[in-house]
């Protein structure tokens, strides 16, 4: 099973960018469907994004589309979210997640098998 770590959070204004990274412990890194959920006080956690093995295929929450982009580099185990032009809705605990396969509906957290400790985001306007 592969160990997930969040890095990249933090503080912004309305208008500004961050980028947060995904850190696997395997070295099958490419085995893995990897995915960004975020989470609001009170909220249900969100699918934000999605992306295939390869890299191949990449899906996003209408809300974020056109404003963050997700990627992978599977030599470096790792997957990324950049995020621009960052909106107060934006704030919340962003998580990475993985999954061997695609069993389930992409947008439950319970298809995914693997997560991280999670990455605060707090926009302000």
């Amino acid at each position: 099973q592969v160990q997930l770590v969040e890095s990249g959070g933090g503080s912004v204004q309305a208008g500004g960018s961050l980028s947060l990274s995904c850190v696997g412990s395997e070295g099958t890194f490419s085995n893995y469907f990897i995915s960004w959920f975020r989470q609001a006080p009170g909220k249900e956690r969100d699918l934000v994004a999605r992306i295939s093995w390869s890299g191949s295929s990449r899906n996003y929450a209408d809300s974020v589309k056109g404003r963050f982009t997700i990627s992978r580099d599977n030599a470096k185990n790792s997957a990324y979210l950049q995020m621009n032009n960052l909106e107060p809705e934006d704030t919340a605990v962003y998580f990475c997640a993985a999954a061997t396969n695609l069993e389930g509906p992409p947008h439950l957290a319970s298809t995914w098998n693997y997560w991280g400790q999670g990455t605060r985001v707090t926009v302000s306007s």
